[in-house]
């Protein structure tokens, strides 16, 4: 298991124990679009929202490691430091305590 039958765009509608006239295609039962079908944890949205949540523990383990003269940011190539570094502003102006909405209007 599983057989799948698929529609006109290549989707999968339905899948079989055995296979049938028309859904003759093997797919392995643990594949991303089968988990997916099913409503299961483990397809593809689920790994692209684990993977943003990875980020965040892989940014937190670098603020540790450099807090405690671990490592240091200057020891990552320049591409990473870049990133990190972007994502930090990014973080810090996402949480702002102030909006400006023009020259002299703050909220």
């Amino acid at each position: 298991m599983p057989y799948v039958r698929r529609n006109a765009a290549g989707h999968l509608v339905a899948l079989f124990e055995q296979p049938e006239a028309d859904a003759q295609e093997f797919v392995p039962h643990a594949a991303p679009e089968i988990l997916q079908f099913l409503g299961l944890p483990g397809g593809r949205e689920s790994f692209d929202a684990l993977d943003v949540d990875f980020v965040r523990v892989l940014e937190d383990l670098i603020d540790v490691l450099t807090q405690k003269n671990i490592l240091k940011l200057t020891d990552l190539p320049e591409q990473a430091q870049a990133k990190l570094l972007a994502r930090r502003r990014l973080r810090a102006d996402l949480h702002s305590p102030t909006l400006l909405l023009g020259n002299d209007d703050v909220i």
